[in-house]
């Protein structure tokens, strides 16, 4: 093979050809993408939905995840996850489920990787804090992380030019999660990948039993407080409880036009679910009463850049006397979520916290 040949996409194409040929049928095909919101000349070695893995993997907001809280803010001990471990793992149990299924594991990782990149610091108190503080000035109008993970590969990134990525890992992004909802509401469109309902799954079974290892680790809660009938269909250690989700997944979506769980398996998922939100997610929850604190830093840092703009670091987007109320809070949304932990206690810090006095004899 001369590197001509090479230059041409030769072994873009045999991978291409080789999703054809052996993928499932209901599996995306990187030759038979939708393509890109900009058009652009194909990479000679990778698929689409590599790049797509590489551009996410590449990005600013992807390197932030680390300094990211999942549930717990700010731990002193390092076996917590953050919201780039929680990304971690999502993305190698839908690997997992997507090879035994035979989709395509390139565009099922970049979904993965890509899910939460909207996230604000703080996790669910952060999300709920700019939810809140947004009505405020916006009635009506709702923070969505996931709806903002789309914003951030769309627009944000590459200082306002965005990774450009493919419609089917966008519609993915989009469609990985929708909060409290139980897995068996909105149900998927037609045109909705298998790789995105993985995703979707995969984020479940993740969050779910490492969240309620951190709780345990932190004793927000005991392991006889879950549920019994839980425990019993599913196990009593995570590892159990995540083979026992994805076996019943692979089992249930083998060969099938839609990825789902059985019915008793889902409901005792849905069901860890419900019980994480009532006995570890909530603010009142024993040993999270910091994040109260949290959501108090990104709720005076929003009202402060909108009541003073010019605060704002300088952007793409150059915002004057006449920038409407709307457009001002996007800008604020948009750098409030993109904020580490760390950032936001550090800028509200320079802001709220008076400093000592320098005096000189």
């Amino acid at each position: 093979m001369t590197s001509t040949s090479i230059r041409d996409g030769c072994i873009r194409q045999r991978i291409e050809q080789w999703e054809l040929s052996s993928l499932s049928p209901y599996a995306a095909k990187s030759a038979l993408s939708r393509g890109r919101l900009r058009p652009e000349p194909p990479c000679p070695v990778r698929t689409c939905f590599q790049r797509d893995r590489d551009r996410i993997l590449h990005s600013k907001a992807f390197r932030r995840l680390k300094h990211k809280t999942q549930v717990f803010l700010d731990p002193e001990q390092d076996h917590y996850r953050t919201r780039l471990t929680h990304t971690l793992e999502v993305a190698q149990i839908a690997r997992t489920i997507s090879r035994a299924l035979r989709l395509n594991e390139d565009l099922t990782e970049a979904i993965a990787l890509a899910h939460d990149l909207g996230h604000p610091p703080f996790g669910h108190a952060g999300e709920q804090a700019l939810d809140e503080v947004l009505q405020e000035y916006l009635p009506g109008k709702r923070f969505r992380h996931w709806e903002q993970s789309l914003r951030v590969v769309d627009v944000l990134e590459r200082d306002g030019k965005g990774l450009n990525l493919t419609h089917e890992t966008r519609e993915g992004i989009l469609y990985h999660s929708k909060g409290r909802a139980d897995l068996d509401a909105d149900l998927p469109s037609d045109d909705c990948t298998l790789e995105a309902q993985v995703v979707r799954i995969a984020d479940r079974i993740a969050y779910v039993n490492h969240d309620i290892d951190d709780a345990i680790r932190a004793k927000v809660i005991q392991p006889n407080d879950l549920p019994t009938e839980c425990v019993k269909l599913l196990g009593e250690t995570s590892s159990e409880r995540i083979a026992s989700m994805v076996l019943d997944v692979i089992e249930n979506s083998l060969d099938q036009p839609q990825v789902r769980m059985s019915e008793p398996v889902q409901q005792a998922t849905d069901a860890l679910k419900e019980f994480l939100f009532e006995q570890v997610y909530q603010e009142e929850a024993i040993g999270l009463k910091e994040l109260q604190k949290a959501k108090g830093i990104l709720k005076s840092l929003f009202r402060l850049y909108m009541e003073q703009p010019e605060l704002l670091p300088q952007s793409g987007r150059v915002l004057t006397d006449n920038t409407s109320r709307e457009v001002l809070a996007q800008v604020v949304c948009d750098y409030l979520a993109g904020m580490t932990d760390r950032f936001a206690m550090s800028v509200y810090s320079q802001y709220f916290v008076p400093r000592m006095w320098h005096i000189t004899s």
